[in-house]
């Protein structure tokens, strides 16, 4: 199964790698560690095998990955369509519990009008909501919650 992104804590620090070794490490291919070398990962020397220290090569995947993180900040809910952070539209969201403590804010991205969503918990929804303006929604009664038999039951009353 290949991964869309190497787990760099798999790599051995103390070790040099050659090209294949990678590629059999990460189960991609030997073209994938060449472009990343094109990109910037350092070698130890320009001769053949190629070897890239293990240090290294853990750098280089962590700060690939930490290149793409857009943390959110007080008020903002990640836009997946967008690929950015946003203030919902007129900065207004809705939180809807789930459980007694976690729930998902929501709102609408003000570009591309869809909607987004952002899991929060109870205790940190006023430092998460920042200056947004917040409606608490009611959550949905569960079937066994109910106090009486439903409309499409056989309990008869009698």
């Amino acid at each position: 199964m290949r991964k869309r992104r190497p787990n760099y804590r798999l790599v051995k620090t103390h070790r040099s790698y050659t090209v294949e070794e990678i590629a059999r490490l990460f189960g991609m291919h030997k073209n994938t560690v060449r472009a990343w070398v094109k990109a910037g990962l350092p070698t130890c020397d320009g001769k053949r095998p190629m070897l890239i220290l293990g240090r290294e090569l853990a750098e280089y995947l962590k700060a690939r990955r930490t290149k793409n993180k857009r943390p959110c900040q007080p008020g903002e809910i990640y836009c997946v369509r967008c690929r950015a952070p946003k203030q919902p539209a007129g900065e207004m969201a809705e939180y809807q519990p789930i459980t007694e403590s976690q729930g998902n804010l929501m709102g609408f991205c003000p570009d591309c009008e869809g909607m987004i969503f952002r899991r929060a918990s109870v205790a940190k929804l006023a430092q998460i909501g920042g200056k947004l303006d917040i409606t608490f929604v009611e959550a949905k009664r569960r079937v066994n919650e109910s106090n009486g038999p439903t409309v499409n039951s056989d309990f008869s009353q009698g």
